[in-house]
């Protein structure tokens, strides 16, 4: 069984920095997952990309957070971060993890969704 566990939501004031990780469990040693990434969910809004990162390194982000968040991965520990600088109150929304995943070779590439963790900006 898939699961992506979320952790590094937090309440900051504005300006601070959170950083966010997401680990992935039940992906097999045959097993691939490309890509990964951050969505985000404010209480009365749609859920919107905010970061990706491919298994080269390639990454996209929203233009809302260019040059303040920052997404890397480590492969080996199937762990994905989003490094989040400069806060502001607009970010206050709930963080999930996604990724694109083969759990193992000949199985159905399928997409994973994390449970979420709040992130709440104060002014």
């Amino acid at each position: 069984q898939v699961q992506l566990v979320e952790s590094g939501g937090d309440l900051v004031q504005s300006g601070g920095s959170l950083n966010l990780s997401c680990v992935v469990s039940g992906i097999g040693t045959s097993g691939y997952i490309n890509p990964m990434a951050w969505y985000r969910q404010p209480l009365w809004g749609q859920r919107e990309l905010v970061a990706s990162i491919t298994n080269s390194g390639n990454t996209d982000y929203a233009d809302s957070v260019k040059g303040r968040f920052t997404i890397s991965r480590d492969n080996a520990k199937r762990t994905v971060y989003l490094q989040m600088n400069s806060l502001k109150p607009e970010d206050t929304a709930a963080y999930y993890c996604n990724v694109g995943a083969r759990i193992a070779m000949g199985r159905p590439f399928r997409e994973y969704w994390g449970q979420g963790t709040q992130v709440t900006v104060s002014s």
